[in-house]
């Protein structure tokens, strides 16, 4: 992904979560991840997929489960 598209997803997000914390860092090597952060917290990977002409983006958000709430009885 170039830096702008990494901008301007960075931008969608934040406006969408209405959460300027939102931040998507630039891969240090050539196909390394791209990670999402939420402040300084990892929260995910964001993959860009190109098909027949057309551009989308796909963020994977990783929830380990040590980091759940305890279950509540329902």
């Amino acid at each position: 992904m170039t830096l702008n598209e990494i901008t301007r997803v960075q931008e969608y997000l934040r406006l969408t979560f209405s959460n300027n914390r939102i931040k998507i860092q630039a891969p240090k090597k050539p196909d390394a991840p791209i990670e999402v952060y939420l402040a300084d917290e990892f929260v995910g990977v964001l993959y860009r997929d190109e098909e027949d002409g057309e551009v989308s983006y796909t963020l994977n958000i990783s929830i380990l489960e040590e980091d759940l709430p305890a279950a509540v009885s329902i």
